[in-house]
């Protein structure tokens, strides 16, 4: 599949690296193994990078699609199903800023693989535990196993793939995106096949997650040759300078945009549906238009990645998705039944932005190490920035009584949003700016 991808120059030198946990090992890209061997592997980390890209959201979206049922099933009250909605971006920043000591300790693939495996558990637990508690505790398992993946899955392309980062940064925010908008779409129905059990129609997906597992336990099971003895590799990773993130503006600008990205996706998939059955959209087509908001990042995730690799500066794509995002929130605010397609499609191509923030995670650093650093670093400030968002909205809502100040809010958020993607869409890395 990669062998006939087109090779992408990532500003990023490729040269031998190290694994982060455990032994160096050669990089995937150099002589250490036999080619079928190599090429095998190769193919067996696409696998298990698209399986694992699958199962990042379904998780999230398929709760929202049952949200009512599952709140009159355990009689959940509405401030807890309020913090329900806060409780996937507050686990990501959580576990996430432990995937690289975890890395480093175990190896990224260890790591995913045990991602996979929790992400399996909480969703097969979670609806037969019983009572909130226990829901929110097998949500909890399986958004943990999201979250050390979410930073992990860059870290891995930029590995096996240095010169190929837009490129499989794209196959994999494109299997993201397709995870997510079926898990809205299909939920349901599947749901009413199986009997109209909320319950089934939420661990049903525990079966996406367990194929994941397997591509994951070939890859820990897979060793390569050893690149340099492992004493020779103790004294690089001590002879390494320590890589203070914090004094990279890039890598904070890059942890805004995400965060603000980030709000702006989860007020979409918690909210939006709301919005157009408000407006007298029907609860079929409320859905179906979500749906069709989170499928626009099946192709458009696949593209930006391969196209933002290929330019010195992504601000205009930053402000491109931007404008975009505008438009779909003054027709909300101003039409939102007549034009509900086209304010669905704006806002589908606005929440693009995910993707081109991870693929800058991967143009920001020189190496391993530091996109690991990085990755962690911004989504885990990212996420907590976005968690007031949902909450924000919904007392807004509350209060005002209608969808105006929830959409202005959203819309004036989209600005700063632009205007910290420009700074990191900037050509340096967090490396030199942290040796400043």
């Amino acid at each position: 599949m990669m062998d006939g991808m087109a090779s992408e120059e990532t500003r990023t030198p490729r040269s031998t690296t190290t694994n982060t946990g455990g032994p160096a090992v050669s990089d995937p890209a150099t002589p250490g193994g036999g080619p079928s061997t190599r090429a095998w592997t190769t193919r067996l980390v696409v696998v298990g990078i698209v399986l694992a890209a699958l199962n990042l959201r379904p998780a999230i979206t398929s709760l929202g699609a049952l949200l009512e049922e599952v709140r009159d099933g355990l009689g959940m009250s509405g401030s807890v199903a309020g913090l329900l909605t806060s409780v996937p971006p507050l686990c990501f920043a959580a576990f996430g800023v432990m995937a690289p000591r975890l890395a480093r300790r175990f190896g990224p693939s260890t790591v995913v693989c045990a991602g996979m495996l929790a992400i399996t558990a909480g969703l097969l637990i979670r609806p037969y535990v019983g009572g909130t508690a226990g829901f929110l505790a097998g949500s909890a398992l399986a958004l943990m196993g999201i979250a050390v993946s979410n930073v992990l899955m860059p870290v891995i392309v930029k590995r096996w793939f240095p010169d190929r980062v837009g490129s499989m940064t794209g196959l994999y925010s494109m299997a993201l995106a397709l995870g997510t908008a079926a898990a809205a779409a299909v939920t349901v129905p599947m749901t009413e096949s199986l009997g109209g059990s909320w319950r089934s129609g939420l661990a049903v997906w525990a079966g996406l997650a367990a194929a994941a597992v397997l591509p994951w336990i070939a890859l820990v099971r897979h060793r390569e040759a050893p690149a340099e003895p492992p004493s020779r590799a103790r004294e690089t990773e001590r002879a390494r300078p320590e890589l203070r993130i914090t004094r990279s503006r890039t890598a904070w600008a890059l942890a805004v945009f995400f965060g603000l990205q980030a709000t702006a996706a989860y007020v979409t998939m918690g909210w939006m549906a709301q919005i157009f059955r408000d407006a007298g959209v029907s609860a079929g087509t409320a859905g179906l238009l979500l749906a069709v908001t989170m499928a626009m990042g099946v192709p458009l995730a696949f593209v930006i990645p391969r196209v933002a690799t290929r330019l010195p500066h992504q601000g205009p794509i930053v402000v491109a998705l931007g404008v975009c995002g505008l438009a779909g929130y003054a027709g909300l605010y101003l039409a939102p039944a007549g034009g509900a397609w086209a304010w669905a499609l704006l806002l589908g191509v606005a929440n693009c932005a995910f993707p081109l923030a991870l693929t800058m995670v991967g143009m920001r650093a020189r190496t391993g190490a530091g996109v690991a650093q990085l990755s962690a670093f911004a989504q885990s400030a990212g996420y907590l920035i976005s968690i007031p968002g949902p909450l924000l909205v919904g007392v807004l809502y509350q209060h005002s009584g209608g969808w105006g100040l929830p959409i202005a809010l959203m819309a004036g958020l989209m600005i700063p949003q632009m205007a910290v993607g420009v700074l990191a869409g900037r050509a340096r890395t967090v490396e030199d700016e942290a040796a400043r």
